[in-house]
């Protein structure tokens, strides 16, 4: 006779409240990889990042977007909805993504380089920005364009 597999309390994973920015500049969508990882591991990516507690998810995505790409003059056009995207294997989390259009009229390269400072907490991380065409959205990693087809709405 086997022994009885002993009970352990499923417990669910912490749900992390995170920002996705989608910038979209006559008809192109601004993007990053990080410049030192290999893009087959971080992907091709938007500005996103977690929001603080209390802080607003349309104030987050302005903040998390200036972090990420240094574009000061954002604006957003609207909130495009809620999803949750489970991260496990990768990290045992939830994340409730809150995503939003934005635009911009700041004046661009077609790419740059950008250093996000992380609040000084941890060594500046290296992002290529550039612009891909909208309809090439679907090359983003990790769930991230699950809310593109959400702005021609």
């Amino acid at each position: 006779m086997e022994a009885p597999v002993p009970f352990r309390p499923v417990t669910r994973p912490p749900r992390i409240r995170k920002a996705v920015a989608y910038v979209v500049r006559d008809g192109r969508l601004l993007v990053f990889r990080h410049r030192d990882t290999d893009v087959a591991v971080a992907g091709v990516q938007v500005p996103a990042g977690t929001i603080r507690e209390g802080e607003d998810p349309a104030d987050a995505v302005l903040r998390e977007a200036l972090e990420e790409t240094g574009l000061a003059a954002l604006k957003v056009v609207r909130a495009l909805g809620t999803d949750d995207y489970d991260v496990r294997p990768g990290r045992y989390e939830v994340h409730e993504r809150h995503y939003f259009q934005l635009t911009t009229v700041q004046p661009t390269e077609d790419e740059w380089l950008w250093f996000e400072a992380h609040d000084g907490l941890a060594e500046p991380t290296a992002f290529v920005c550039s612009w891909i065409p909208l309809h090439r959205a679907h090359v983003l990693a990790a769930g991230f364009g699950a809310r593109i087809g959400a702005m021609s709405d």
